[in-house]
């Protein structure tokens, strides 16, 4: 069962229940594109999921770790509605669940998905050499960048920010 947790600007996101995440796999794979991998994550995860009317378009998932530390695990909008804000907004809602906590993502070493993330307010925190390489069965390309390193970028969320 879904329950809407946010509406924002047409954009209407809601937690996906735990037996419905799997319904969003196609999304989940434009963020990962291991079902493999995502299976590692998504039963401990909180999958929120943007529809703009009525149709799932992005999905953002989130993972709480140790020592106050929550990890963007996976963030995709669908094609046809990239560049309209609603990844920003994605990843502002889960921010708003992660206040008091540093938030983390890993991601590749993609120009213009590190400049999204770097105007969001992300910065550079450490890099895990081999990992697309050793993690995915075949090599990944994006932007003609061959991911091999995985790039950890962070955030801290302050406990009573009202900028998000």
């Amino acid at each position: 069962m879904e329950r809407i947790v946010s509406v924002a600007d047409r954009l209407e996101i809601r937690e996906a229940g735990a037996g419905d995440r799997s319904r969003y796999m196609s999304l989940l794979l434009l963020g990962d594109e291991s079902e493999r991998m995502i299976a590692r994550y998504l039963g401990q995860s909180t999958l929120y999921v943007g529809f703009l009317s009525g149709e799932a378009v992005a999905v953002c998932c989130t993972v709480g770790l140790d020592d106050g530390v929550v990890e963007v695990k996976n963030l995709a909008v669908a094609p046809g509605f990239g560049r309209r804000g609603i990844g920003r907004m994605m990843l502002a809602h889960a921010e708003r669940y992660s206040r008091g906590h540093r938030v983390i993502l890993g991601t590749g070493e993609t120009p213009s998905t590190l400049r999204f993330y770097r105007s969001c307010g992300y910065v550079y925190s450490h890099r895990i050499p081999d990992f697309f390489t050793a993690n995915y069965d075949n090599p990944i390309v994006e932007e003609g960048v061959t991911l091999r390193d995985m790039i950890y970028l962070k955030k801290e969320i302050p406990a009573g920010s009202s900028a998000l």
